[in-house]
């Protein structure tokens, strides 16, 4: 019953994602609109793998089911990942979906052996939670890169504002500076930057940018940099201050890794080279003992 029984589950689930992948009338519309705005001559859409990619993943999106309470933290973690594209939530949805739907078809069938139900609904639910610990993981690096870019972007800006710049022009001076050292860093202070232009007050602009980077060490520096503003306090100065303190939490940092070091180096230590440590010192006298006991044991008996 249970070969059965996944049959008709992945029966069902193919028939729902093909009726969720039909071309949709309005879909079929924007993609007229863009050949006529990309001046193609003939009717035919020679559209690139990945757009093509893209548009199915948001069609499966738009379906899928989604919870009003994830949608806020969710959007801000793709922004903290550097997906800021309009489209990126509702691809991620369709790639959650995609991957569970996968998962269990490749686990419900006779694909890779014999199929089960329990692994099937274990492999599912594997993955639709996948997506979001990829997207965490990308997330965590891009912050631990942008981390790690500060200091020196606080450097150029201590001397771009000593050298008589404005806080906006510094920090769009160093946004172009850091471009090639530092890509991350760089496209947050170049949107910083435009936000400005647009009309933003710049306590705000300096909110987002920390909202949007997630770092502990730059929302501390924007908190400093709107209390100057709003205090009248020299910006040169604090920034050398900051820029101090920071370098001096760096050095802590790096001291608690190092101290970390010995505890984390136990469980390489154990299971892999003491094993092999006791197998060469212990081994030729254990094969030695059982040569010379053994006899001795059978001649006694």
């Amino acid at each position: 019953m249970l070969p059965l029984l996944a049959f008709a589950i992945g029966s069902v689930i193919v028939a729902a994602v093909a009726f969720l992948l039909m071309p949709a009338r309005a879909g079929a519309i924007d993609r007229r609109l863009d050949e006529l705005t990309a001046g193609r001559e003939d009717g035919t859409s020679e559209r690139k793998p990945s757009q093509a990619l893209l548009g199915l993943l948001k069609r499966v999106g738009e379906k899928a089911p989604r919870g009003t309470k994830e949608l806020g933290p969710l959007r801000l973690r793709l922004v903290q990942a550097g997906f800021r594209r309009p489209e990126a939530l509702t691809a991620f949805f369709g790639i959650r979906v995609v991957f569970a739907v996968g998962l269990f078809l490749l686990m419900g069938t006779s694909i890779l052996g014999r199929p089960n139900i329990t692994f099937a609904l274990a492999a599912m639910l594997a993955g639709y939670l996948l997506p979001g610990m990829v997207l965490a993981r990308m997330a965590k690096r891009r912050s631990h890169r942008i981390r790690l870019s500060l200091a020196d972007a606080l450097d150029l800006l201590v001397v771009s504002v000593e050298a008589g710049l404005g806080l906006d022009q510094a920090l769009t001076r160093v946004g172009h500076e850091l471009a090639f050292a530092y890509p991350d860093l760089s496209d947050e202070l170049k949107l910083v930057n435009l936000e400005l232009r647009a009309g933003k007050p710049r306590p705000e602009a300096l909110r987002n940018l920390a909202d949007r980077t997630g770092v502990d060490d730059l929302s501390a520096l924007v908190t400093m940099l709107i209390q100057t503003d709003k205090f009248g306090t020299s910006v040169a100065h604090s920034l050398r201050v900051y820029s101090e303190t920071l370098r001096t939490k760096r050095r802590q940092r790096a001291e608690e890794a190092a101290a970390k070091t010995g505890v984390k180096m136990v469980f390489p230590l154990v299971f892999c080279i003491f094993p092999a440590i006791w197998v060469v010192t212990i081994g030729p006298a254990a094969i030695k003992f059982v040569t010379v006991l053994f006899p001795m044991i059978e001649k006694s008996k």
